[in-house]
C-alpha cells in the first residue's frame, strides 16, 4: 500500500470526515489551478449534450477522461492531502487504492435536486463496516444554496447507512474554487437545485478500493500508450499496477509491462503476493523441501 502522510494542519478535517462523513478542505489548492482546468474544459462543456434520465439530471452535463483534457488534473488527482485522507479511510481495506473516476459536471438553471444517494451502492458488498470509496468535489464555480451546491447529510455514513429511513436535514456544502468537498462513499448526498441564472460547474475525483471494479473503466479511458506518459504514481492509480495477490495482471505480470508495447514473445507469470502471503508460502515450500530431503536421506 502506498504511504501518504496527512499534513499536521489538516488533522481537524480528517477528524471531521470520520465523525460526520464529510469535510470541506478550505484552500486545498490555488484557485488559479482551478481556473486553468476550467479553461481547458470549456470547449468540452459547450459540446457535451445534456444527460438523459432522472438520476444524472436532464439539466446537467457530465463527461469524464479528465486526465486527458487538462494537465492540471494530475495535480488534483495526486494532491497529497487528498491522497492521505483517502488512504486513512480506505487503506486498511485494500492493498492499494485506485482511481474510481474523474468527471466534470455542469448543472444548468432549472435543474431539480438530485436523488439523495450513497455512491457505495454501486457495489453490493457489506454495508456498515467497510468503506469502499472517497469522493472529492472540486468547485470550478462558487457552490451556493442558489446554484445547486452539493447537499450532504452529516452522520449518514458507516453503520448509519443501514437505516434507510433515517435522513434528517442536509447541509449545503458551500465552497469556492480551491476548496475541496470531501465525503465518504457511505455518506448520503446529492446535488441541489439550481435556482440561479448561471451554471454551476464542478469536478468529482474519487478513489476506491483497489480490488473493486471502478465506475470509470480506466484502462479504456487511458490505454497503455496514454498511461505510459503519466507519472508512475498516477499510472498505478489508473490501474497499471497489480493489487496483491496478482489482481489486475497481464499474462501474470504487472500491466505496466505494456508500456513497452504488447510483448512479441510469451511472458512468464511472476508472483505478486502480500507480505503475509509470501511468508506463508515460504513456510509451505520450506516444509515441502525439508520433507523431500528427509525422504531422500532415509
Amino acid at each position: 500500500m502506498d504511504s501518504h502522510l496527512l499534513p499536521a494542519d489538516r488533522l481537524a478535517e480528517a477528524a471531521e470526515l470520520l465523525a460526520d462523513g464529510y469535510t470541506i478542505v478550505r484552500g486545498a489548492v490555488r484557485p488559479s489551478l482551478i481556473a486553468e482546468i476550467e479553461a481547458d474544459l470549456a470547449d468540452r462543456y459547450e459540446a457535451t449534450p445534456f444527460c438523459e434520465g432522472g438520476f444524472y439530471g436532464e439539466r446537467t452535463k457530465r463527461f469524464g477522461r479528465l486526465l486527458l483534457r487538462s494537465e492540471g488534473m494530475t495535480n488534483l488527482v495526486l494532491d497529497p492531502t487528498i491522497l492521505a485522507l483517502a488512504e486513512m479511510v480506505l487503506g486498511r481495506f485494500c492493498d492499494r487504492l485506485q482511481l474510481n473516476l474523474t468527471q466534470a459536471i455542469e448543472i444548468h438553471p432549472g435543474a431539480l435536486p438530485q436523488f439523495p444517494h450513497r455512491d457505495q451502492d454501486m457495489w453490493r458488498g457489506e454495508i456498515g463496516r467497510i468503506e469502499y470509496l472517497l469522493n472529492v468535489m472540486w468547485p470550478l464555480t462558487p457552490f451556493t444554496p442558489e446554484n445547486g451546491a452539493t447537499l450532504v447529510w452529516p452522520g449518514s455514513h458507516g453503520a448509519a447507512a443501514l437505516d434507510m429511513d433515517e435522513r434528517g436535514a442536509p447541509i449545503v456544502a458551500e465552497a469556492r474554487p480551491g476548496d475541496a468537498i470531501v465525503f465518504l462513499g457511505s455518506t448520503l448526498h446529492g446535488a441541489g437545485s439550481n435556482k440561479s441564472s448561471a451554471v454551476r460547474r464542478g469536478i468529482i475525483v474519487s478513489y476506491c478500493l483497489g480490488w473493486l471494479k471502478p465506475y470509470e473503466n480506466q484502462w479504456l479511458a487511458y490505454p497503455p500508450d496514454v498511461a505510459k506518459m503519466f507519472p508512475p504514481e498516477l499510472a498505478a492509480l489508473v490501474g497499471y499496477a497489480q493489487h496483491r495477490p496478482n489482481l489486475g495482471n497481464f499474462e501474470g505480470q504487472c500491466p505496466s509491462v505494456l508500456f513497452g508495447g504488447y510483448p512479441a514473445d510469451p511472458l512468464g507469470a511472476v508472483d505478486a503476493l502480500r507480505p503475509d502471503q509470501a511468508d506463508q508460502l515460504a513456510d509451505h515450500l520450506a516444509a515441502q523441501r525439508n520433507g523431500l530431503a528427509a525422504g531422500q536421506v532415509s
